[in-house]
């Protein structure tokens, strides 16, 4: 592994071992230990707050001072933080640690990664766009998403076989993964980069109310309100609707890995292998996931809501790089880094009102949860026919105001 951008897909899989199995876990072992649905959710939704705020700073600093020491720091935030994450709640477990400190902690541990994990994901995407021509713009992106994609298929399943062992080894080891990653970069990176695109017009502030930027974090939200509530939920949905199946943790772990294979399938084959337009891209995959939620609300069994999961994943493999992409290829190149920041920041808005929004929801029904996201696709869906912008092909050039 002697390309940087090897280093940096290592690392985005490292995160993606620690954050699925995180959210596989640390959900029902809470609420085992005593924590209500909305305290659990909010330990994520607090650090995604923090993860909003911090993004784009993030992607601007990376824009100014490089992208390898951005992405290392970040990095180095989530290894730490996956460990800050768990300790507390194996040592309330063995009783070594009073139950009052332990959503305080829980929260600490998960904000370490939203103040500083969150440096990870502007860099990586800024150096791509950095080193790819407009052209192969997407494919690269997908691949970038994809190594995340399959550290969540793998997070589970490593996590679990090692969980047999210890229940503390999975995060040690997912951590050092991190850290590994992190020293990779530092050793192979470039930290200033020749830029390959010149660009005519140069936007030397770039708002996030620029006509370039802002329907992109619209969509943006909408999916992260969506995505997120679908990820907080499922162990709870599983638990409670399909109480009667066996190895309901090994159930509950299957759904992340049919999502997350089924996204990195769709991301291949749609980007790389028989590539589709930015623009079909983008409607094609809102209405899979569309249709997902709506399954999901009517399902009767394990097997159909696993099938929902599939075509959520399809549809999320086409949507979530053509976003992305399209925003990326709207910019000029000095921008790159804070343009991905803007998305960033606005990724983690679903956590931020999953328990203001989406757990209440739950509450009343669990099915109703996901008919809410069905609606919020459509509305999505409709911006995204509509839009000039977004009905575009391809951005062919950087747009200012």
């Amino acid at each position: 592994m002697y390309k940087p951008s090897s280093w940096l897909k290592f690392g985005l899989f490292a995160v993606g071992l620690g954050q699925s199995f995180a959210f596989v876990l640390v959900p029902p072992l809470a609420r085992d230990l005593g924590l209500s649905v909305i305290e659990t959710s909010m330990i994520f939704s607090i650090s995604a707050v923090a993860w909003a705020i911090t993004s784009t700073s993030w992607g601007r600093a990376s824009d100014r001072h490089g992208r390898r020491n951005i992405a290392v720091i970040g990095l180095i935030g989530y290894s730490i933080s996956i460990i800050a994450l768990i300790t507390p709640l194996f040592l309330v477990e063995k009783k070594i640690l009073d139950f009052v400190y332990l959503l305080p902690l829980l929260i600490l541990g998960r904000l370490i990664n939203g103040l500083i994990g969150s440096a990870t994901r502007p860099a990586a995407f800024g150096y791509m766009a950095d080193i790819t021509s407009r052209s192969k713009r997407t494919k690269k992106f997908a691949r970038l998403e994809s190594s995340f994609l399959i550290g969540t298929i793998m997070g589970p399943m490593m996590g679990g076989f090692l969980f047999l062992y210890s229940k503390t080894l999975p995060f040690y080891i997912f951590a050092m993964c991190g850290f590994i990653a992190a020293i990779g970069i530092y050793v192979t990176f470039p930290n200033k980069i020749s830029l390959k695109e010149k660009s005519e017009h140069i936007i030397s502030k770039l708002s996030f109310k620029d006509k370039s930027v802002w329907p992109f974090l619209l969509i943006a939200a909408l999916s992260s309100l969506c995505q997120a509530s679908l990820l907080q939920s499922i162990g709870f949905f599983i638990t409670d609707v399909f109480s009667n199946e066996k190895d309901l943790p090994l159930v509950i772990s299957l759904t992340f890995v049919v999502l997350s294979i089924s996204t990195v399938v769709s991301q291949y084959i749609f980007t790389d292998l028989m590539p589709i337009k930015n623009n079909k891209l983008l409607i094609y995959g809102t209405f899979l996931i569309m249709i997902s939620y709506l399954m999901a609300a009517l399902a009767t069994s394990i097997a159909l809501f696993y099938l929902a999961m599939m075509i959520n994943g399809l549809g999320a493999g086409m949507f979530r790089p053509a976003n992305a992409s399209t925003l990326s290829l709207a910019q000029t190149p000095d921008n790159q880094g804070k343009a991905a920041g803007y998305l960033g920041s606005v990724m983690p808005i679903g956590h931020v009102l999953t328990p203001i929004v989406a757990m209440p929801i739950y509450q009343l029904e669990p099915g109703y949860l996901y008919l809410f996201s069905a609606a919020l696709c459509f509305i999505s869906l409709l911006f995204i026919i509509g839009h000039p912008l977004l009905r575009q092909n391809e951005q062919t050039c950087a747009i200012t105001n």
